[in-house]
């Protein structure tokens, strides 16, 4: 039997608090893909019109670049980025409205002091598994971006993909 806390996205600040850093978790619902270049483009939109686009207000971003349709699933396989690699973003698309972000590997001490700052979460998921972590998505449409290729901003319907809370609301830390 599993111990881990349930979590339906997108997540509440309120349920958010109550997650505590090297706490195994499943997300279910909505999550968006976002990685490097979406990152400067949905800056860019932040910067000319004050809000983030694509109704992302509230929302979780995962980042992956998902391939294609495989094995009669939405993707092929879908596997977390390096995170670091956001963190020139991500302290200001949580000051804008992000609520949680998935990856893997550490943080900079910005983008902890900004998940204390905005009572949001960093969920960290196993590399490598890319084919696995697939089968726990449902649904997987084309939002914007299509000339990012797998960097498109899509939007994906995840069924209890496994992951860790890396980095608390209180700016506790997962040591790995």
């Amino acid at each position: 039997m599993s111990s881990a806390i349930e979590l339906e996205l997108p997540a509440r600040r309120e349920a958010l608090k109550l997650l505590k850093a090297g706490q195994e978790v499943r997300l279910f619902g909505p999550i968006y893909t976002l990685r490097d270049a979406g990152h400067q483009r949905t800056l860019d939109h932040l910067k000319q019109h004050g809000e983030l686009p694509f109704g992302l207000q509230g929302q979780a971003l995962f980042y992956a670049g998902p391939t294609p349709p495989a094995a009669q699933r939405p993707l092929g396989a879908v596997g977390p980025t390096t995170a670091s690699r956001m963190d020139f973003a991500t302290p200001a698309l949580l000051a804008a409205g992000i609520v949680a972000t998935l990856g893997k590997g550490t943080r900079s001490l910005e983008v902890v002091q900004a998940c204390q700052q905005t009572g949001s979460v960093y969920f960290a998921a196993v590399g490598g598994a890319a084919a696995y972590l697939a089968t726990f998505v449902t649904q997987a449409e084309l939002i914007a971006w299509e000339d990012l290729g797998t960097e498109a901003l899509r939007k994906l319907e995840l069924n209890g993909l496994p992951a860790f809370v890396a980095i608390d609301t209180n700016g506790g830390v997962l040591v790995v």
